[in-house]
């Protein structure tokens, strides 16, 4: 019997949830998906030191700002999982840019200027942006320019509408955190993959999709554990963290396809404008909370990664 992870590929396209350059090498994913969070985590990295020491330099040499060395050592990182990974690398607009499309666009050009410099193209890019009302203007606009975008942070279907109708090349609805938030509000410990919030809220998605013909990738994201993975087996995409893409690698048994597109249910098309995004957003209690909450997380380590870049410049 193959591994459940072998199985997996042959019907969802496994993404690793990590900037860890030995991670990516071990597991060869098709693509890499980073945040605020794992760029930070690149700074401790053995596999890093030397592109993080040589773009510090750089920056030191160029008189730069902490936060513009930043900026660019998290496109350094990304170039660099380019050479390791034959798909597309993510690459977040800044947390602090949420609720400005104006300023999401201009960041988001700079993001796809540095990595042009660096010999890649934007066809291996996704611009990562918040599933704000705001962010997914910015993805509208920069899809019609030909930059392909991910929107993440999306906990509901009012955000999936709105990313469908602005033309998102994918989104990455966040399956662990909407678990976390239901597991706290009804008292529970556990959830049977077919009772758990964030994979019923994923199906959900997937097949208003799937039923109306929508192209937006659907990409799972934030897991808690193999059995949320298992249970979305045929998602267009999965981004899986190197733990969990383990534990799959050892589990030898039989996964069947949960989601096909042959399978789509039928659901009506959903009229979304401004008006109504906000209402069923702020009708939401989990979707406003773990929005407003993954927004602030990401800021904050978006600050301490500036800030060590700071004490790494200023260091004799």
């Amino acid at each position: 019997m193959t591994s459940v992870l072998d199985q997996l590929r042959k019907m969802t396209t496994v993404v690793a949830d990590t900037g860890d350059v030995e991670a990516v090498k071990t597991w060869e994913p098709v693509d890499c998906t980073t945040n605020p969070s794992l760029v930070l985590n690149a700074l401790s990295d053995p596999g890093s030191e030397a592109l993080v020491r040589e773009e510090i330099e750089a920056g030191r040499k160029a008189g730069l700002s902490a936060e513009a060395v930043a900026d660019k050592l998290t496109v350094a990182i990304g170039a660099r999982l380019t050479e390791l990974v034959p798909g597309r690398v993510s690459t977040e607009v800044d947390a602090c840019l949420s609720f400005d499309t104006e300023a999401s666009v201009k960041r988001a050009h700079e993001i796809i200027a540095d990595y042009e410099a660096r010999g890649i193209g934007k066809e291996r890019i996704l611009i990562k942006l918040a599933s704000t009302w705001e962010g997914i203007r910015a993805a509208e606009t920069l899809q019609k320019e030909g930059i392909d975008c991910n929107l993440t942070l999306l906990f509901c279907m009012a955000q999936a509408v709105a990313c469908a109708d602005a033309g998102a090349f994918l989104i990455s609805p966040f399956v662990g955190r909407i678990t976390d938030w239901y597991k706290k509000a009804e008292g529970r410990d556990s959830y049977k993959p077919e009772e758990d919030p964030g994979v019923k809220s994923v199906r959900a998605i997937y097949d208003y999709y799937k039923s109306n013909g929508i192209e937006t990738v659907v990409m799972g994201a934030s897991f808690r554990n193999v059995g949320q993975i298992k249970a979305l087996a045929g998602c267009d995409n999965l981004t899986i963290a190197p733990a969990l893409l383990d534990e799959l690698d050892r589990d030898e048994a039989e996964l069947p396809r949960i989601l096909s597109p042959d399978n789509a249910s039928g659901l009506a098309t959903v009229t979304m404008d401004e008006a109504i995004f906000r209402w069923e957003l702020n009708a939401d209690a989990m979707a406003t909370e773990k929005l407003a909450e993954g927004i602030r997380k990401f800021d904050v380590d978006h600050k301490k990664l500036i800030k060590l870049v700071s004490e790494r410049l200023n260091a004799a």
